[in-house]
């Protein structure tokens, strides 16, 4: 073989090894940084929709003439917040943004969509469409991540009796204490969203890490609650 073409091979081949080798390494921290943290790439996807969701939020407040003229005949702030919750609920479609989730004990402060189907999840913890928005009699569950996503559920696990979980809607501030951690079967769907004689919230999430097997949930009782923007009852009436 002329000594020309045996140098072109062999650059050939050394610049083969060189993009195995900074494959294989990539491919061994994107590894450890899911085992240790998160899966990086879909964490970029889910922090650019969670950008993008966050100015969804200042749209919801916005009613028609005549869902204004009906709001003003109610005379409470609990009956005011029941109806926004109701009409947000009948609008909100899957992917939407509804309100902010925080739990302070493991760090997280995401906005929450409507759905659970995986392209909901894949923009941040979703609720679970068949129950009710806060403020409306039941049990609240929303679903999240734990290594995928920006893993906004990772840490569920770390979450202790008397732990306080705030969801921030668009017409109230919703506090609940938590109260229990149970693994459950991932069928064990009608227990956690069984209606209690009291609201609370439901968190879940796959569990163990890195597997379906089971689920995680966080049981919580709403605690306190506070009427925000249209749901405050003007000082007039």
């Amino acid at each position: 073989m002329p000594e020309s073409k045996t140098s072109r091979v062999r650059q050939a081949l050394r610049a083969l090894s060189t993009e195995l080798i900074v494959s294989g390494a990539m491919l061994i921290a994107d590894a450890g940084l899911t085992l240790v943290w998160q899966e990086p790439i879909s964490a970029v996807y889910a922090k650019f929709k969670q950008r993008e969701l966050a100015g969804q939020l200042n749209d919801l407040e916005n009613l028609t003439d005549l869902q204004l003229r009906a709001l003003q005949r109610l005379r409470t702030e609990n009956r005011r917040v029941a109806f926004l919750a109701r009409l947000l609920r009948r609008q909100s479609e899957p992917g939407d943004a509804i309100g902010r989730i925080r739990i302070k004990r493991i760090g997280i402060n995401f906005v929450v969509v409507e759905g659970t189907k995986p392209e909901d999840l894949r923009k941040g913890p979703g609720h679970y469409a068949d129950t009710p928005f806060p403020g409306i009699r039941g049990t609240v569950a929303i679903a999240g991540h734990r290594t995928t996503y920006l893993a906004p559920f990772r840490k569920l696990d770390k979450m202790r009796r008397g732990d306080l979980i705030t969801l921030e809607m668009p017409y109230g501030r919703f506090t609940y204490r938590t109260e229990l951690r149970r693994i459950v079967e991932p069928g064990a769907y009608a227990y956690v969203t069984a209606r209690k004689r009291y609201d609370r919230l439901a968190l879940t999430a796959c569990h163990p890490l890195y597997s379906a097997a089971q689920r995680i949930v966080v049981f919580a009782r709403l605690v306190d609650v506070q009427a925000r923007g249209r749901a405050r009852v003007p000082a007039s009436l």
